[in-house]
C-alpha cells in the first residue's frame, strides 16, 4: 500500500500528543523507551514505543490505518506492517554508529 509522504511525520508529530505522560527532553525520551534499562534504544523498544501512536489511531483495531483514521481526515490506508518498516529504516538511518541500538545523541539528531 502507498502512503502519503508526509503521513509518517504528521504520525510522529502526533506521538508526544498521543503519549501518556509528556517528554519534553531527547533523555527523556531515551528513559521511557529504554524498557531495559541499558541506556540506550534498541530496534524492538523503537517499534513498542513507536507503535503506540498507530494503535492509538486505530479506533477499529483491524491494523489498517485508513482515511478516517488518519490526521487531517486524508491520505492512503497504512497497514501495521508497512508503518513497521518505514519505523525500521528511520531507525537505521538514525543508527548512525550501526551497533543496532539508538544512544540520546542519535536520538537527537535528524533521520539521515
Amino acid at each position: 500500500m502507498k502512503t502519503l509522504p508526509g503521513m509518517s511525520l504528521c504520525l510522529l508529530v502526533l506521538l508526544p500528543t498521543l503519549a501518556a505522560a509528556q517528554v519534553r527532553r531527547t533523555d527523556d525520551y531515551l528513559a521511557r523507551m529504554d524498557k531495559d534499562g541499558d541506556g540506550k534504544v534498541s530496534l524492538a523498544e523503537y517499534l513498542d514505543w513507536m507503535g503506540y501512536a498507530f494503535a492509538r489511531m486505530d479506533r477499529n483495531g483491524d491494523g489498517v490505518l485508513t482515511a478516517d483514521e488518519l490526521p487531517g481526515g486524508r491520505g492512503q490506508p497504512i497497514t501495521r506492517e508497512a508503518h513497521r518498516a518505514q519505523l525500521t529504516e528511520r531507525f537505521r538511518r538514525q543508527d548512525l554508529n550501526h551497533d543496532g541500538s539508538l544512544s540520546v545523541k542519535e536520538l537527537a539528531a535528524p533521520p539521515q
